[in-house]
């Protein structure tokens, strides 16, 4: 059967989704279905290169007690991680630090491989308070509970104190409060001064201190308090961190105002906003407008709206950032059963292949990696699953849709760079060129050609290491670092051989090169060039 494949270079690389006996595959969000699919991979043994090379979607990684060593990372960043995770809400900057050197000791032992770092915020949280006799308390399904804004008490099975000073105000009679984690649902029944009767629907054992979530509730907390201001301009900033994912962002404003507060300090950090709210959701809009990037964070999300409607949202917000040329990443519960066991569940591989279907440009392990018991082969399953996923895209068709929905939503026509980009993709499928080269000094001209989705990776050159770092993030880009764009044609040579020794093309292959300086202003002048490789 794989004889049956078309002889190009994108077959080479195993992208196999664009023509299999002739046959344009089908299917939902085009991934080959029915005859055409035992052509692709499930009769025969993946024919695509293993390399994290040829992988498109980006792995991000939790840092933590499993993975922190070096040994460890250097595992890690052999089988793919992009963007290693410090998790705010764990952990002080001690141990921060110790990682993030242990980190840079690993990518000393691999100077040909990248790692970006993000700080993940800690965000506003609303806790239940200490109990009386410490341990826990038993709960009654039926019986009347408590809450007290004032967290000096010391509660007991009818009465509980909690965080939120103004949880009288942001709730009403008939509203659900869940806790820890959803073990403990609550119905308001009625709301006092300063504390708020509840009926509780279910019984449960709970401890002190634990998570409280107010579903469809806007909730009046900064999701930049002190701690994280701390954290970021304390230890974030100093340490050149490459991207700030802020938790609970519920408007556009939140971070507007985070980038007054990082200054010229923070000029050169992207702003990652995590989606964990319904009021979130209904700005989201706004909030993509804002931000350099979205992570939609599952688990809050799901604690904050009907479970069965977090795919809807998904799958809403994915499409969104797709179309604004924004990298989006997938996050929780990917491959959680790993943190005990060492494969995941088919449930597991089938979310993370179609987050990678549906378009997100990364997926992200939380205590897969920081805590779990097989941190290493949770990074390879994810990268396998990933290259699998992709491989089963029809890019044609995606460009297509693409590109028409960009046309639908901008009467007025593109910019002048979009322009150019997605002629470079329209250019690189039709002759079938095995790489696409973007000279880019913001990242700009890169972003561009990867909002469509070529079958191609896209070599993205820069002379700034900030840039670089950020297209870490950005799926299909594989960012290199270079001196200075003096010289283009010079630089170009230097790319090819680049690629042709890393194996992304050999000699007799097309190339589409794009280039122009200022790529961060629309009428910036651009080049297509299509290169043949000698």
């Amino acid at each position: 059967m794989v004889d049956d494949l078309v002889d190009s270079p994108l077959a080479r690389h195993g992208f196999t989704g664009r023509c299999v006996r002739g046959k344009r595959v089908l299917g939902q969000t085009h991934v080959a279905m029915g005859d055409d699919l035992a052509g692709l991979s499930v009769w025969t043994e993946n024919c695509y290169a293993p390399d994290p090379l040829y992988r498109k979607t980006k792995l991000i990684c939790t840092m933590g007690p499993s993975c922190w060593d070096v040994d460890t990372l250097v595992k890690m960043i052999d089988q793919g991680m992009n963007v290693a995770r410090f998790n705010f809400s764990h952990g002080d900057f001690e141990t921060h630090s110790r990682t993030l050197r242990n980190l840079m000791d690993a990518l000393r032992e691999r100077p040909n491989k990248d790692v970006a770092v993000m700080l993940d915020t800690k965000g506003p949280e609303i806790r239940s308070g200490f109990f009386a006799a410490g341990g826990k308390v038993e709960l009654e399904a039926g019986q009347d509970l408590i809450l007290t804004t004032d967290y000096s008490f010391k509660g007991d099975a009818h009465k509980i104190a909690c965080t939120y000073e103004k949880l009288p105000q942001s709730v009403k009679p008939g509203s659900i409060i869940l806790m820890a984690d959803g073990t403990v649902n609550l119905e308001v029944v009625e709301c006092y001064e300063d504390s708020v009767k509840t009926r509780v629907l279910n019984h449960a054992i709970i401890g002190e201190r634990k998570n409280m979530n107010l579903p469809g509730v806007r909730v009046d907390l900064p999701c930049i308090g002190e701690k994280e201001a701390n954290d970021i301009l304390n230890w974030g900033l100093p340490n050149g961190i490459d991207f700030i994912a802020v938790s609970f962002v519920q408007h556009g404003d939140d971070i507007r105002e985070l980038r007054k507060v990082l200054g010229s300090r923070g000029r050169k950090v992207q702003i990652i906003s995590k989606i964990e709210s319904t009021e979130g959701l209904r700005n989201f809009d706004d909030i993509l407008e804002a931000s350099d990037a979205i992570m939609i964070a599952r688990g809050d999300l799901g604690m904050e709206m009907p479970p069965e409607k977090v795919f809807l949202a998904q799958k809403m917000m994915t499409a969104r950032c797709n179309l604004a040329g924004k990298p989006v990443i997938t996050a929780t519960q990917m491959l959680e059963s790993m943190i005990e066991n060492p494969r995941p569940t088919r449930a597991e591989v089938s979310d993370v292949a179609n987050a990678v279907l549906d378009g997100s440009d990364g997926v992200m392990l939380s205590g897969e990696s920081a805590s779990g018991k097989f941190p290493i082969s949770a990074v390879h399953f994810q990268r396998s699953i990933c290259e699998v996923a992709e491989h089963s895209i029809d890019h044609d068709a995606l460009y297509c849709r693409i590109r028409q929905a960009v046309i639908n939503t901008h009467p007025q026509g593109m910019c002048y760079a979009e322009a150019v980009c997605t002629s470079a993709v329209k250019a690189a499928l039709e002759c079938d060129a095995s790489l696409i080269i973007a000279l880019t000094e913001t990242g700009n001209t890169a972003r561009l050609i990867a909002k469509y989705r070529p079958p191609q990776q896209i070599l993205a050159l820069s002379r700034f290491e900030s840039t670089v770092k950020h297209l870490s993030l950005c799926r299909g880009v594989i960012p290199l670092q270079v001196p200075s764009f003096q010289g283009s044609d010079h630089i170009l040579h230097n790319a090819l051989a680049h690629a042709t020794q890393m194996g992304m093309c050999r000699v007799g292959d097309k190339v589409v090169a794009v280039h122009g300086r200022q790529d961060s202003t629309p009428r910036a002048c651009k080049q297509v060039k299509i290169l043949v490789v000698e």
